[in-house]
């Protein structure tokens, strides 16, 4: 898991040299027919990916996009409207039935369907109508890291070359060096914390909640703590009634609108006597972890999510577990 997770900028520098051409003729065929509806078709690491796509999309074209129960499709069997819908699955292995099946459906249905997937041979990819690799290499590792930060890549130049924004685009270049910055991070104070923890809550909001999805499950593949994540803006709705003290609290604030609100609650937990962990950049003095950054706060999530890889395949190690081998898990989730 640490060495994949590790190798994530040398990945990501294949992905961005061989791809432009075939994101910038979707973003070409978007453009000229734009969809009456997006969905995305994801499980797991995945689906926490589609979510950052998703916002972005919203946030910089308008678009509103949903998540599709996959069951709708699978066991439902219900008339869903495909026709100039717009489908996106994104996958590791590219062979579960639950995130195939949709696709066949939304593509017969008249939806232009695309495959963002790291396995290129597929059944998934053979299933789209636009199929563009993640590039990460064979991942080994059960816990997926380099792939999931393909994946948001991947997101980040589809929104890109939809909207057709040339210096968006071009912060993109800079992601391999962001990443090999990021993987170098040191969160030792997290495993501190964390090593004796049985639970733990883990926070973000806006384009920061994916970050606290993804955090949550890795918490649980390797590290066996029982972790949930939950919006900044959902807090104060019942989670709240958990949090005693010395209640763990991993907080992501990253950079944008949310921020100040992030740094206001993080703030509030601790007077309530929680442990808070604040990941922030290094212009926030009251951080706990130094949370890295990209050319733009729209691909800080990217490079965030790299130093906390690093920090939760130490900590399991920390934990006496091995983290390529969590309990009860297979590479491949094969659902219908």
């Amino acid at each position: 898991m640490l060495k994949e997770a590790r190798s994530a900028g040398t990945h990501v520098a294949d992905q961005l040299a061989q791809d432009h051409a075939r994101y910038a003729e979707l973003g070409r065929w978007l453009r000229a027919a734009p969809p009456a509806g997006i969905v995305t078709v994801a499980r797991g690491s995945s689906d926490h990916a589609a979510s950052y796509c998703a916002y972005l999309t919203m946030a910089r074209l308008g678009h509103i996009v949903a998540s599709l129960p996959m069951s709708l499709v699978t066991l439902n069997k219900a008339p869903l409207i495909a026709r100039d819908r717009l489908a996106i699955a994104i996958s590791q292995s590219g062979q579960s039935p639950d995130v195939i099946e949709p696709i066949r459906y939304f593509r017969d249905g008249g939806a232009t369907t695309l495959a963002l997937v790291n396995d290129a041979e597929s059944p998934l990819a053979k299933a789209a109508e636009w199929s563009i690799p993640l590039r990460a290499g064979p991942e080994l590792s059960v816990a997926a890291t380099k792939s999931f930060i393909a994946s948001l890549v991947a997101g980040a130049l589809f929104a890109g070359h939809w909207q057709d924004d040339p210096g968006f685009l071009h912060s993109l270049e800079s992601l391999p060096d962001s990443l090999q910055h990021a993987a170098d991070s040191d969160w030792s104070k997290a495993i501190d914390v964390l090593a004796p923890a049985g639970n733990i809550m883990v926070v973000g909001r806006g384009i920061g909640f994916p970050l606290a999805l993804e955090a949550a499950l890795k918490f649980k593949e390797t590290s066996a703590i029982q972790a949930e994540a939950f919006s900044g803006a959902e807090i104060k709705h019942g989670p709240m009634a958990l949090i005693n003290e010395g209640y763990p609290l991993l907080m992501f604030a990253t950079r944008g609108p949310t921020q100040a609100g992030m740094l206001q609650l993080a703030a509030e937990m601790r007077q309530r006597g929680a442990k808070v962990l604040l990941a922030a950049p290094e212009d926030i003095a009251e951080r706990d972890l130094t949370l890295p950054t990209a050319l733009t706060p729209d691909l800080d999530p990217i490079v965030a999510i790299q130093a906390f890889y690093v920090m939760a395949a130490q900590l399991a190690v920390a934990r006496g577990m091995d983290p390529d081998k969590p309990r009860h898990l297979s590479k491949v989730t094969k659902t219908s």
